[in-house]
């Protein structure tokens, strides 16, 4: 693979120190710096919406856990076939989980996996969110809440799927590759 992040040339800025220290924070609990983080260095204004956002569904309080989001990001972004995506979330969900198989399941098919039936309808519902959101209708909210999603749940599931749709669309459209280690990790 090309040691290129995306197909564009986007020389990074300058960088702030708040900046900076964030991507010191990132390679010592990660080990690297995203590519995603980096690959938005030409704009700091654009790279803190990014992270701000991400930080906030996927790291802020939900009623959804941290392996809840990630098992979302993964199957929008299997439908989408995002590879930036589902190799990093992918690895979050082998990693969170412990479970190896189950980070490969949700990419390949999240209907084969042996999921509780509130996960099945959470992943269902970002499922329709990212193929038809314009057929979603109370009764698919009705479903969660009868799973025992709250209201909030409901939206923290369909933010976190849009905004991985979102975020899918970018990857493709600039041809983002994933950082090497994702490809190991937790396996």
């Amino acid at each position: 693979m090309s040691e290129k992040i995306t197909a564009l040339d986007l020389p990074a800025g300058e960088l702030s120190a708040g900046t900076q220290k964030y991507f010191d924070i990132c390679r010592e609990k990660l080990g690297m710096v995203p590519n995603v983080l980096q690959s938005l260095t030409f704009d700091e204004t654009k790279l803190r919406a990014f992270t701000d956002t991400y930080n906030d569904l996927m790291l802020g309080d939900s009623g959804l856990s941290k392996l809840e989001r990630e098992m979302i990001a993964v199957v929008v972004s299997s439908i989408n076939k995002c590879f930036y995506c589902l190799t990093a979330h992918g690895a979050a969900v082998r990693e969170l989980s412990g479970d190896p198989v189950l980070g490969e399941l949700l990419v390949m098919n999240f209907r084969a996996a042996q999921l509780p039936p509130k996960q099945r309808a959470m992943l269902e519902f970002a499922e329709k969110v990212t193929e038809a959101p314009s057929k979603l209708d109370e009764p698919d909210r009705q479903r969660l809440r009868d799973h025992g999603f709250s209201d909030r749940d409901i939206y923290d599931i369909a933010n976190t799927a849009a905004f991985f749709n979102m975020t899918n669309r970018l990857a493709a459209a600039i041809d983002m590759r994933p950082n090497p280690e994702y490809h190991s990790a937790a396996r």
